[in-house]
């Protein structure tokens, strides 16, 4: 059955599968690699207690701040906060801050489809492994630890392997947007999400019976006042942020297909909740498995294609597990690349009048282009730093370039006109009408969206900016002491 919203568009068939498929959007590699990696790098419980705040007093805020926009404008993001803008009253140049979102979510989607092609690759890995030494066995049986260590650079040096790769993942994804909001977005959040959570919990389970749980609870769950330094309040703060996929539009965009009978703050709460969630139990996942194999739990995207490659040698079913783990890593990619197609493609459709699978097919051309280069700066095209003559990117390739740009400027930005452009701007009684509040938790989101969010973003972008004194300034509102150490990427 295909859905459709008050305006006629295609929409979500359910509240249920709006829920999936913003979970999807949320949930991805940042769930299940950044925040395992930030925690193994930022003290454990303190950053894990401060997260979860950030998550309470930031994320869930700007999130529904994203989604009410969008369900009250029925279009594409730009087109919804112009709306929104001339009801209130407004200069309609707010759309600027819906544009900026687009844009980052093209370029996000131009690597992280590289990210996700190197997923498909572990993939084959452990599929062929599997196939050689059997279900039961450990993975990589009989390679040794500089082997095992080499298959992640070797894999990303290999620009035509690297660009084919990325070329699938981009292929894949275009499929279910082409087919529509109903037709195929919903439906690979709807199938993809619910396998995704039996895989989580099913490895979880293993890990912490064959693993070192103990310690792991330990290490996540302890909290040490005297570990909550700028740094990781600093750490925990862009996390919650980059967790919830804020500043791409991205829910702005699904907020469009919501129905009107859909209470936005309800749904909001469970969407920040699954999402946290995720993240705490993906560090159960990762950790018990990694500690016991004697390893250290950080190192970024390492963790997932060095540290865990080699501590599935050092466990029963390693190939097995190893497989299931990756799949499950894929499920999560495409539902967030999924939801970064759709955001361009969704301005194409409205700015153009294309047809979507016209819309969609540009937008996946041009992100190959971006995406090749990404796939190639770790290769052949190591020594191409783009905006090198910048401090900020010295030194950096194409896809690293990307995700700094994104991340540290236009994200942040984004979210933080969006808070103001609520907070102060949107009139009062529309944003009333569609946020689904009441009572006392009303005037606290009135008062986080305007004027905690605001500052705490301003933080974030500060600290992707300058981030020694970003983390002073954090020490020196918590009362910590600030550590000579940058914040982990």
């Amino acid at each position: 059955m295909v859905a459709t919203t008050s305006t006629g568009r295609d929409g979500w068939s359910s509240r249920s599968a709006f829920i999936l498929a913003a979970i999807g959007s949320a949930v991805g590699l940042g769930n299940l690699v950044r925040f395992p990696a930030e925690a193994g790098a930022n003290g454990g419980g303190a950053f894990v207690l401060f997260y979860i705040l950030c998550i309470v007093l930031i994320g869930l805020p700007v999130l529904l701040s994203e989604t009410l926009i969008g369900r009250h404008g029925q279009a594409a993001a730009p087109e919804s906060y112009r709306k929104v803008a001339e009801e209130s009253g407004a200069s309609k140049s707010w759309e600027l801050v819906a544009t900026l979102g687009v844009l980052s979510a093209f370029l996000v989607l131009s690597f992280y489809c590289v990210l996700g092609g190197w997923v498909l690759y572990y993939m084959y890995l452990f599929v062929a492994d599997l196939i050689a030494t059997g279900v039961s066995g450990p993975a990589f049986d009989g390679m040794s630890f500089e082997a095992v260590d080499a298959l992640f650079p070797a894999m990303i040096a290999n620009g035509p392997v690297t660009v084919v790769l990325n070329l699938i993942f981009l292929a894949i994804t275009l499929f279910f947007v082409a087919r529509g909001v109903s037709g195929g977005i919903e439906k690979v959040a709807v199938y993809l999400m619910p396998l995704f959570f039996v895989l989580l919990v099913g490895i979880t389970i293993y890990s912490l019976i064959g693993g070192a749980s103990q310690e792991t609870f330990d290490y996540l769950f302890t909290f040490e006042p005297e570990k909550l330094t700028g740094e990781v309040m600093l750490a925990a703060v862009g996390q919650a942020f980059f967790s919830l996929s804020l500043g791409v539009a991205g829910m702005v965009t699904y907020g469009a297909y919501v129905s009107r009978e859909v209470n936005l703050a309800g749904t909001s709460a469970i969407i920040g909740a699954a999402d946290t969630s995720v993240a705490l139990v993906a560090g159960l996942c990762i950790f018990p498995i990694v500690i016991a194999a004697g390893l250290t739990p950080n190192g970024g995207l390492g963790l997932m294609f060095q540290t865990l490659p080699h501590a599935f040698q050092e466990i029963p079913f390693g190939s097995l597990i190893g497989l299931a783990f990756f799949i499950m890593v894929g499920f999560a990619a495409l539902t967030s690349s999924v939801a970064l197609m759709e955001v361009p493609s969704a301005w194409v459709i409205d700015q153009f009048r294309l047809p979507r699978p016209a819309a969609v097919l540009l937008v996946t051309a041009l992100a190959a282009v971006f995406g090749t280069l990404s796939a190639l700066s770790t290769g052949m095209l190591s020594g191409f730093h783009p905006l090198g003559f910048l401090p900020m990117f010295e030194g950096l390739g194409f896809l690293d370039t990307l995700d700094t740009l994104t991340s540290k400027l236009t994200m942040p930005i984004g979210a933080l006109f969006t808070a103001v452009f609520i907070g102060w701007i949107a009139d009062k009684r529309l944003v009333d009408s569609e946020n689904g509040l009441s009572g006392g938790l009303h005037y606290l989101w009135r008062f986080l969206v305007r004027w905690f969010c605001p500052l705490a973003l301003l933080l974030i972008l500060l600290g992707g900016i300058f981030p020694d004194r970003a983390a002073q300034l954090f020490a020196a509102l918590g009362g910590g002491e600030v550590q000579s150490a940058e914040v982990a990427e």
